[in-house]
């Protein structure tokens, strides 16, 4: 990049290569990590749209450039994940929250009262946005958070104080419900569990592939952590209470099949925007 660089030429150039490099909507890629690179909002960008480039600027953008051409995923590169309305902190230690999740959170709020108390259980939460997102949208909840990962507990926890939900929400780092002390009830169970097939992470595209294979490997058939979750959670929801799962657009009969045979009532699976299946729901029998 040489002579004068205006946003209107960094933008049509960086979108063109992206294109020729098939990276996934070059031109929204380009208008999000050049704002980021200028600390401004993609609006701006258009308002701005002869001002040059400073040197250090150019080079700040060139060097992300090369990142995502290498495969790193556009969240990681700015650090930040747009859910639900909320600016989460995003890196390699978490999954970057997709859009369908966001469906699966509008879902389960149905279940959660706005104006009275309830305790609400995130199961593998991973960057923390569906706990945190119900404890925004419900003042009154108590919501625990659990994962694996302590690196995606870390994360999740400082989200959690960022967006003000740091003594709404509580992260626990373990497997499922292990970190859960032993009378734990909750209205809500929601869980976005790792549910790709371990033969089918070699074929992602190289940035999913750098998103943590924890949070992806859902074992041979993808559902070993789904299975888990479905049992465990009929031991700590009230009678009542409401499973809520996203899984793999492939999955809906499977998933069905075993929330059925774990004894919930109004087992069910719902479609995205896309009329794909991606979500599960079972009720805990009444006692």
């Amino acid at each position: 990049m040489s002579d004068v660089w205006t946003i209107r030429r960094v933008l049509t150039w960086t979108t063109q290569h992206f294109e020729k490099r098939q990276v996934d909507a070059p031109r929204l890629t380009t208008e999000i990590l050049l704002a980021h690179v200028l600390k401004t909002g993609r609006v701006r960008l258009y308002v701005d749209l002869d001002r040059p480039l400073a040197k250090e600027e150019l080079t700040a953008f060139r060097a992300l450039i090369e990142r995502r051409l290498a495969g790193e995923p556009t969240n990681y590169l700015t650090g930040t994940k747009e859910f639900y309305n909320r600016a989460f902190k995003v890196d390699a230690r978490v999954l970057i929250p997709r859009p369908e999740t966001e469906l699966l959170v509008e879902a389960l709020l149905h279940a959660v009262p706005k104006d009275a108390p309830s305790r609400v259980l995130d199961v593998c939460t991973g960057s923390g946005c569906i706990a945190i997102s119900v404890a925004g949208e419900r003042p009154q909840a108590t919501v625990f958070a659990t994962d694996l990962s302590p690196d995606a507990c870390a994360l999740a926890k400082e989200n959690a104080q960022a967006l003000g939900m740091g003594d709404r929400v509580t992260v626990l780092q373990g497997d499922l419900f292990s970190p859960l002390p032993p009378d734990a009830k909750f209205q809500v169970v929601v869980s976005n569990p790792p549910y790709i097939d371990s033969g089918d992470i070699a074929g992602l595209s190289p940035e999913v592939r750098r998103e943590p294979r924890l949070a992806l490997d859902g074992g041979p058939d993808g559902l070993v952590a789904m299975r888990r979750v479905i049992q465990g959670a009929r031991r700590v929801l009230e009678p009542g209470g409401l499973l809520a799962l996203e899984m793999g657009e492939t999955q809906g009969s499977a998933v069905l099949e075993l929330l059925r045979a774990a004894g919930y009532a109004d087992a069910r699976v719902e479609k995205d925007l896309e009329r794909r299946e991606r979500m599960a729901f079972g009720t805990q029998p009444a006692a």
